[in-house]
């Protein structure tokens, strides 16, 4: 004996010595104690399920609970990030400005067209001035982007003009600005028109000294009105709070008349970067009630209470059916006598089909002794293993009356395990009052006649019973005429007996026509209609399968069908419909969250990017700046002609183009739109993506070389899906690279897409990104693609899943693979591929690189 089955056996006596000492104490037990513990069984386990249920329900209400909390929270963060850098991109705007200011390169009039132009395009403030160190006026400019010469009197009644010796908002932020010589907010106040305000104070540092501020005032209700994206608003409230914890303003207005209802979820954020004692507040409500208020809770304690009710009147009854059991056990002994001199075997049941009496003869028959059998209930020892279910089926029948004159034919197995075939004959015992009290069966053997009958009655149940069982429709409609020949449950439940669902099921007509089997067509099989078709050519055919759809039944079904013969040689065609309907609603939820999740992924690329297109955008904007300072010096000084105006006005337009190109992209790659399959240019995708992720590029001081080969085929894709997975391994793969800290010689990444043709896959195009960074663990390449696992700090493990899936929808594969020189590690390679046709001539063009066709382009890596 092996070790390991030592324990094995161990387990096995102890198991055998628990049961015999169950089975001995059971036996013990009197008939009614065992019936009463019989009873307290299932009401143990109703009570155990109600506890089940209100746990069930108790989890499912608190997860409901912090999944909602948790989206508030998510969509509060997300207005505040959209607010904050609004806020922080006027900021530096009126930094600028007012670094002009104090370098006296602009005027009062100058500002005034500045502050107009920045005014047009930001609805969020009520207006923009200019404000000596005396606190005077320059010149202001108001929301509509025009001179506003009303606004920020000294002595009017203005609350937004900073008062000498007071202490309204506007004035503590002037003091503040003034004394710190940084740009400084205002606490919120209310405007002479009723609006709440907070002012940003920019303060002018001229050689040292204070030289006044730039105001620039926002409202409250207009921040919340542009800058709360519309997904957010529409999922939950988004409201500003004041020091006071007072609502300000809201996404949500009330009814006249009716406040805001109280809600329960709520989540608190300073408007950032004012922290001016403003706070955002996402609001959330619970959709779910009480688990006390729950009508479904209820209705399983009512059933659950019915139950036991049920339970306990079960017990009652079996005491009163064990004094019924022992009557009749004296009624029936005076027949034994009788009864035991017969040949035929005779056996006595009562009305709960509990054998109460065996003759001699019926024991002889069977083998079994009379105190095998006597007080046994169905299924009986004598009845075969593999026929218990049909032999409980003919005993039902049998106490229901409805058995032939001539008995009833049932399989018989002896104690020593042979079979014997024997006909069955029962009639009711009648009391003297007229009742029945059980029934009388008398068994003759008829094995050697019906043994090949039953042996084909059986195998015909077998294949019934299966067909039966299958929850897919399955049936037979016979060609010419159609008639249906068979269908099973599944399909009369669906359809019923109409042959019109089988006829719908096979697209309107029978299926494997014949513009799909040409070989049956032509020559002398040539036929009109499907009563001349070839049997036996048909038979022999398949059926592709296709997915239908049931509009009457909104059901899906996967069909499959094939001719055959039925048994009276008419040809007929068999049809399988398994019901999908459940794998498509999960697929189109599926394709929904994927969707969802692209655009999120394409969010977090540009939040991820935002200082380094900032940095982009900067550069251009400061070169039109200067030219056109330097424009108004010469034209002021009067020392330019009309081609070098014509010079600087066409640089100062290609910069304005430049910032325009890089908007442009941005807003291309981050809008949300629904994914369009369309005939697209594998350069024209490299193009884009490597354009856009030069910016993240150059602030990381890596450069890209990349190579497309010419007179690639056209892919039929959504562009902006596959430019996504390319921005993501190019931003993945300047990351590891500046993470790193490697040399000028291993800062840069090769993009190369060229043609492949497999075997196995056929023609495709092949985008790979090989980067010389550190390459990638071996339990980092085991895990890359599960969701939500990164190895970044602050990263959320979407990326690289999300990759795989929107190139796996486009019927690609994508692989990520470790450089090696000898062991050590040199690089990482990442590559996915598009199926595509290949032609002879695309091969030839990745074979020979050289050849001009190919795309090569270096980025530059100078920030």
């Amino acid at each position: 004996m092996s070790p390991a089955s030592a324990p094995l056996n161990r387990s096995q006596r102890w198991i055998a010595t628990l049961r015999r000492l169950v089975t001995s104490w059971w036996t013990r037990q009197s008939p009614s104690r065992q019936d009463r513990l019989a009873t307290l069984g299932p009401l143990i386990s109703v009570l155990l399920f109600l506890a089940a249920i209100i746990s069930a329900f108790w989890y499912l209400r608190n997860e409901e609970i912090e999944r909602e909390t948790e989206s508030v929270k998510r969509d509060t963060e997300i207005a505040q990030q959209q607010i904050r850098l609004r806020l922080i991109e006027n900021q530096e705007q009126l930094v600028r400005i007012a670094r002009e200011v104090v370098t006296r390169q602009i005027d009062a009039h100058e500002f005034s067209a500045q502050a107009q132009a920045f005014a047009r395009e930001r609805p969020e403030l009520t207006h923009v001035t200019w404000l000596s160190a005396k606190r005077e006026r320059r010149s202001s400019v108001g929301a509509a982007g025009f001179q506003a010469d009303g606004l920020m009197q000294a002595d009017g009644d203005d609350p937004s003009m900073p008062r000498p010796n007071q202490s309204n908002a506007a004035a503590i932020a002037f003091e503040a600005a003034k004394e710190r010589r940084q740009p400084v907010y205002s606490p919120p106040f209310t405007d002479a028109n009723g609006t709440t305000v907070f002012q940003l104070h920019i303060p002018l540092i001229d050689r040292g000294g204070f030289a006044g501020v730039l105001i620039a005032e926002y409202t409250v209700e207009a921040l919340l009105r542009y800058y709360v994206p519309s997904e957010v608003a529409t999922r939950h409230s988004i409201a500003v709070l004041d020091a006071r914890d007072q609502i300000v303003s809201s996404t949500v207005t009330p009814m006249p008349g009716q406040g805001l209802r109280r809600t329960s979820l709520l989540h608190d954020v300073p408007l950032a970067p004012a922290l001016n004692g403003l706070v955002l507040r996402g609001q959330g409500w619970r959709t779910s009630i009480g688990l006390i208020n729950n009508a479904l809770f209820w209705l399983v304690l009512a059933l659950a209470g019915m139950t036991v009710w049920m339970l306990l009147g079960t017990w009652r009854h079996m005491r009163r059916r064990t004094q019924i059991q022992n009557a009749l056990t004296l009624e029936t002994n005076f027949r034994r006598a009788m009864e035991n001199s017969m040949l035929t075997g005779m056996r006595a049941m009562d009305m709960d089909t509990r054998i109460t009496y065996v003759n001699p003869a019926f024991c002889a028959m069977t083998g079994f002794s009379e105190a095998d059998l006597v007080g046994r209930t169905p299924p009986y020892p004598f009845w075969p293993t593999d026929r218990r279910e049909e032999n409980a089926r003919l005993l039902q029948q049998e106490l229901q009356g409805k058995s032939p004159s001539g008995g009833v034919e049932v399989k018989i197995q002896r104690k020593d395990g042979s079979q014997f075939d024997a006909r069955v004959y029962v009639s009711p015992l009648v009391d003297t009052k007229g009742k029945q009290t059980g029934w009388m069966t008398s068994m003759t053997n008829i094995t050697e006649a019906k043994r090949v009958r039953d042996q084909l009655s059986a195998s015909h149940e077998r294949f019934t019973t299966v067909l039966e069982g299958l929850d897919a429709a399955v049936s037979v409609l016979s060609v010419q005429p159609p008639e249906l020949l068979f269908a099973n449950r599944s399909y009369r439940l669906w359809f019923g007996a109409d042959p019109a669902g089988h006829a719908l099921l096979a697209g309107g007509q029978l299926s494997g026509t014949t513009s799909r089997h040409g070989e049956l067509d032509g020559g002398a099989d040539e036929v009109d209609d499907y009563s001349g078709l070839p049997a036996e050519a048909l038979t022999d055919v398949g059926s592709d399968p296709r997915e239908v759809y049931v509009e009457s039944l909104a059901m899906w079904f996967d069909v499959r069908a094939r001719y055959l013969q039925w048994t009276d040689g008419r040809l007929a065609q068999m049809l399988i419909a398994t019901d999908i309907t459940m794998r498509r609603h999960a697929e189109a939820q599926a394709a929904l969250q994927a969707e969802k999740a692209q655009v999120t992924s394409r969010l977090m690329t540009m939040g991820e990017m935002a200082s380094s297109v900032a940095h982009e955008l900067n550069q251009p904007l400061t070169a039109i700046t200067n030219y056109c300072n330097g424009m108004v010096s010469r034209v002021r000084s009067d020392s330019i002609d009309k081609e070098a105006l014509m010079a600087a006005l066409t640089k100062t337009a290609k910069q304005a183009e430049r910032a325009g190109q890089i908007i442009h992209r941005i807003r291309n790659f981050v809008k949300r739109s629904e994914p369009q399959r369309q005939p697209a240019h594998a350069a024209d995708i490299v193009e884009d993506a490597v354009e856009l992720a030069g910016i993240e590029l150059r602030r990381r001081n890596v450069a890209i070389h990349t190579y497309v080969a010419q007179r690639l085929p056209q892919m039929m894709v959504d562009p902006i899906l596959i430019e996504q997975v390319l921005m993501n391994l190019l931003k993945n793969a300047a990351e590891a690279i500046d993470n790193a800290s490697l040399p000028t010689s291993r800062r840069h990444i090769e993009l190369r897409v060229v043609p492949k043709h497999s075997a196995e896959l056929g023609g495709q195009i092949e985008f790979s990104v090989t980067d010389m960074g550190p390459g990638l663990p071996d339990e980092v390449l085991a895990r890359m693609y599960e969701a939500f696992f990164s190895t970044k700090a602050d990263g959320l493990g979407i990326g690289l899943g999300l990759c795989r899936s929107i190139v796996e929808s486009h019927q690609g594969r994508i692989k990520a693979e470790n450089l090696y020189n000898g062991a050590l590690v040199v690089g990482c390679r990442f590559a996915f591929t598009i199926p595509v046709t290949i032609t002879s001539e695309h091969l030839r063009q990745e074979a020979t690189p050289g050849t001009p066709g190919g795309a090569p382009r270096t980025e530059p890596t100078a920030p």
